[in-house]
């Protein structure tokens, strides 16, 4: 009979009524133990406290939040207390009744369940020595018996089991239940069943056990908690559950906290650079309620494109007074084919997001008017790479029309001609003193520039549509409280006046404005005053809605991370439905008004000559009114003969393949009437060459000047075009992207 089990249970026993009182002062407290425990996540939570990410950091072990023993599942709470410590309640740290049975049944070389309690297991997940390796040694256990009964002393029998729950391993690098949980569920822990509970619970025994071995300890857990029935199916059960471990990327799985990965990595990022120790708990602008519209939003419409090759999106909100941004969504998720590429940030060309801009110098600097006419017409501009010759959208010309008709239907020919007057160098600097980020200076964009061929991300260009909403004022937008996007230190900067951000706010808050190109009724019309511009660039790639409230600017972006173009989606249809809907959501309870006229501004009655326009009131610069405006001979000719087709520099290539006759260049002159059209002549090279406002001319080799010459025989304009000899096939001009 071996009697050294026994000697050696109670000298474990003596040792520890001896050494209790000399070993208490070593047990933190419960408090102490909740308050040092740190998860391997970064929360990122909103402005209410509700957390929107979570981003892991330490890759040591995968843990999640402290749960407390109120948010555990009953369930699990049964089923940790009948498989590890069926005496818990009854025991004061050691279970002697247990100790006694152990000790029996090594006597007679039983085994048994052992007679380590929930107490005395906290014990060595709190002290490192008093962990087991391989086996305790006698005075690891010792020392666990000692601990476990001053814990005893100082804590509850719940903040014994909650402590124990949040600090224990169960599989792999999951430490913790809401790690476990998370990872292995998909739920929080309160939320967990029987049989999960009793899956949970048999990994504590053996964490790296088998499958097989995982279901028939968790079928025994279930018997003794009465419910054998949930035996059924176990193993396969188990056996997806145990997959889940290589495969889920832990607590931030959390369907709940995975609102704004794109936004939390921003916020994480800025706090590291701060030199200071990253904070487990990481306060953004973010509002989770309005970033869930946003997502939902931007998924079901992105699911109403299918089929038109679209598959990516992004959103953000911001607050006009402060700069915080609400919403950030930087992906359409599962719809994506690239989920973590931030979108928001990505740089895309704008398109025609970039004219109100354009318009609001021109006139600051007093060139134009709401009310000044504009020339929506073909026009070639020469460029030091040929050609520029900027189209509309739907490849048709308005002819003479306001810059109100131009700027809210997004014809593209006015704003070239507006371009032109302003320069593209001093476009460029109004643009990057409005945060936006263009690399490049304004002589290398061109007069393309008007068309938005310049790279923005969703977020610059959205916190550059606030200045319109602040009277003119930039400032940087900021995801946490006082910490400012892109900038160590918050500043503001007057880049528009009052007036001219007021003027074109209510030319895209004016739904007739736009109603050549997009109709009285569509998505950026709402119910409450809202001003708002589309953009698509080229090959339709990119499509953008942007537009502000009184107090609230939206940006909208969809489009393709590969660059693919899109099929049929314009403003309207693409991004715009998305704008509505977050603006709607906004303003549910509380409307939005139109703005205050600043100083400076006058709104008076306007007409216009022959119904070019209707009648109707107009916003001007003061000292700028005008209360009629008269056509003329705009349209019909400026009395002012000029070479309207081709343009100075244009490049002929002849091709041997096609007949001469064929190939002829047609010269088209500009501003006659009927009077003066059969006056005019053309001479080539100082030869006559025809007469009227349209001859034809069969080309050859050669550089060649082209005169337009009036009825008293003098020149009034003139030219110089190049014709290069067969098998010369490039032709030297360039065509506008189409934007919208």
């Amino acid at each position: 009979m071996k009697r050294f089990p026994v000697s050696v249970t109670m000298a474990i026993a003596t040792a520890a009524l001896l050494l209790v009182a000399g070993a208490a002062h070593a047990v933190p407290t419960f408090r102490e133990v909740r308050d040092n425990w740190r998860s391997a996540d970064i929360a990122v939570v909103d402005r209410h406290g509700e957390t929107v990410a979570r981003v892991r950091d330490d890759f040591r072990a995968r843990r999640g939040d402290w749960v407390a023993l109120t948010d555990t599942s009953p369930a699990l709470r049964t089923a940790i207390v009948l498989s590890e410590d069926r005496r818990f309640y009854a025991h004061s740290g050691v279970d002697w009744q247990g100790v006694a049975a152990a000790a029996w049944a090594n006597l007679w070389n039983t085994r048994t369940r052992g007679a380590s309690t929930l107490t005395m297991q906290l014990a060595g997940l709190l002290d490192e020595d008093l962990r087991a390796g391989r086996g305790r040694s006698l005075g690891q256990k010792v020392g666990q018996a000692v601990s476990a009964t001053s814990l005893e002393r100082g804590w509850s029998k719940d903040q014994i089991l909650e402590a124990y729950l949040n600090l224990v391993p169960f599989r792999g690098e999951l430490v913790g239940l809401s790690a476990m949980s998370q990872t292995l569920f998909g739920k929080v822990p309160s939320g967990l069943d029987a049989r999960e509970s009793a899956v949970a619970v048999a990994l504590v025994r053996a964490p790296n056990a088998t499958a097989a071995q995982v279901s028939k300890r968790a079928c025994g857990i279930l018997r003794d908690m009465q419910q054998p029935r949930e035996c059924d199916g176990l193993d396969g059960f188990t056996t997806l559950v145990l997959a889940r471990t290589a495969s889920v990327p832990g607590p931030s799985a959390a369907r709940s906290a995975n609102l704004a990965p794109h936004l939390a990595r921003i916020v994480i990022a800025q706090a590291r650079e701060s030199g200071k120790p990253l904070p487990p708990r990481i306060v953004s602008t973010l509002d989770a309620e309005l970033q869930r519209v946003a997502m939902s939003s931007l998924d079901r419409h992105l699911r109403e494109l299918a089929g038109r090759n679209v598959e990516d999106g992004a959103v953000v909100v911001i607050d006009n007074a402060s700069g915080d941004v609400l919403a950030y969504v930087g992906s359409s998720g599962v719809l994506s084919a690239a989920a973590q590429v931030d979108h928001a940030a990505a740089l895309r060309q704008a398109g025609s997001t970039l004219k109100p801009f354009l318009y609001a110098e021109a006139i600051e600097e007093r060139r134009l008017t709401a009310a000044s006419l504009l020339d929506d017409r073909p026009v070639n501009l020469p460029t030091g790479g040929g050609l520029y010759i900027p189209q509309n959208y739907d490849h048709r010309y308005a002819g003479w029309v306001t810059l109100r008709a131009a700027l809210g239907s997004s014809l593209n020919v006015p704003a070239v001609r507006t371009l032109v007057m302003v320069t593209p160098h001093r476009f460029h600097q109004r643009l990057v003193a409005l945060g936006l980020p263009l690399t490049q200076s304004g002589d290398y964009y061109g007069y393309s520039l008007a068309l938005g061929s310049a790279d923005v991300s969703l977020l610059s260009l959205t916190n550059a549509y606030r200045s319109f909403a602040n009277q003119g004022t930039y400032g940087p937008s900021r995801m946490t409280p006082g910490a400012p996007v892109g900038s160590k230190q918050a500043s503001t900067l007057s880049v528009m006046t009052p007036a001219s951000a007021y003027v074109i706010g209510d030319v895209l808050s004016d739904r007739h404005a736009r109603a050549r190109t997009f109709g009285l009724d569509s998505p950026l019309t709402t119910r409450f005053w809202t001003a708002v511009k589309t953009g698509t660039s080229k090959d339709m790639r990119d499509n953008w809605c942007v537009g502000w409230s009184q107090r609230y600017t939206v940006g909208v972006w969809v489009g393709n991370a590969s660059g693919a173009s899109m099929h049929d989606v314009s403003g309207v249809s693409g991004a715009a439905p998305v704008w509505h809907e977050v603006m709607e959501a906004l303003h549910r309870t509380t409307p939005s008004g139109a703005p205050a006229m600043p100083p400076g501004v006058e709104r008076v009655a306007l007409t216009f000559d022959n119904d070019l326009e209707p009648a109707r009131q107009e916003v001007f610069l003061s000292g700028t009114v005008m209360r009629h405006v008269s056509v003329g001979t705009a349209g019909q000719g400026s009395g002012v003969p000029a070479i309207a087709s081709p343009a100075n520099g244009t490049i002929f290539a002849l091709d041997p393949d096609i007949p001469p006759a064929a190939q002829r260049v047609w010269f088209q002159a500009d501003g006659l009437t009927g009077q003066t059209a059969h006056a005019v002549t053309w001479r080539m090279d100082g030869k006559p060459l025809g007469k009227g406002g349209q001859v034809a001319w069969l080309p050859w080799p050669g550089r060649h000047r082209v005169q337009l010459v009036d009825a008293a025989g003098k020149v009034v304009h003139e030219i110089g075009i190049e014709v290069r000899g067969a098998g010369v096939r490039a032709v030297g001009s360039q065509k506008a992207s189409l934007r919208r």
